[in-house]
């Protein structure tokens, strides 16, 4: 599957232009790191791009949902396996399913899944409303702050930063410039 056609299919069933751009920054992040370990960077995209597929319809029963979602689309997206759905429900475990994350990429997306909302209100808050000048050490400062980027959970993304065997601090770099790499097409 390409990014394009991720996006086409994610965009049949999310609308809200936050949601969609939340997904294509995840999307970009996990581009990066796939190119970074020498694995299909489109691949990973593409899964990065539909990890919400099920959000804005079924919010209650997100990373549930999405497996019918899947299922009623496979004539149409032959590319959609049991390992995209797999790695689709592990960025929820234990927050809203048990389903784990085992493989790399399944890791890299419940790492980064809170980690690039969190950079991007890191970003919104700095006069420049940009990452390209978004360091590390004001990212912490306001990783610390647990009033702000509330929605964002910190205990995810330490989890995920334990999951795939990384210090937080390079989880945070990494992810700030994944985000550079694109930030005209999300907007920071």
């Amino acid at each position: 599957m390409t990014p394009k056609t991720a996006y086409k299919l994610l965009s049949k069933y999310v609308k809200g232009e936050t949601l969609l751009r939340h997904c294509k920054t995840v999307g970009i992040a996990m581009r990066y790191f796939a190119e970074k370990y020498g694995e299909d960077a489109d691949y990973w995209e593409s899964v990065g791009i539909l990890h919400d597929i099920d959000f804005e319809q079924h919010p209650d029963s997100h990373c549930v949902a999405c497996v019918e979602i899947f299922h009623s689309e496979k004539s149409n997206y032959p590319e959609i396996d049991d390992q995209v759905i797999h790695a689709v429900q592990s960025h929820g475990f234990g927050l809203c399913c048990d389903v784990e994350p085992f493989h790399k990429m399944e890791k890299v997306l419940f790492a980064v899944d809170e980690l690039t909302g969190l950079i991007f209100a890191c970003a919104m808050a700095r006069p420049s409303k940009s990452v390209c000048d978004l360091e590390v050490k004001s990212v912490t400062k306001k990783f610390k702050d647990k009033a702000f980027a509330a929605g964002c959970s910190r205990d995810v993304i330490r989890q995920g930063a334990e999951m795939m065997g990384v210090e937080l601090n390079d989880l945070i770099q990494d992810c700030i410039l994944a985000m550079r790499t694109k930030h005209e097409e999300i907007g920071c």
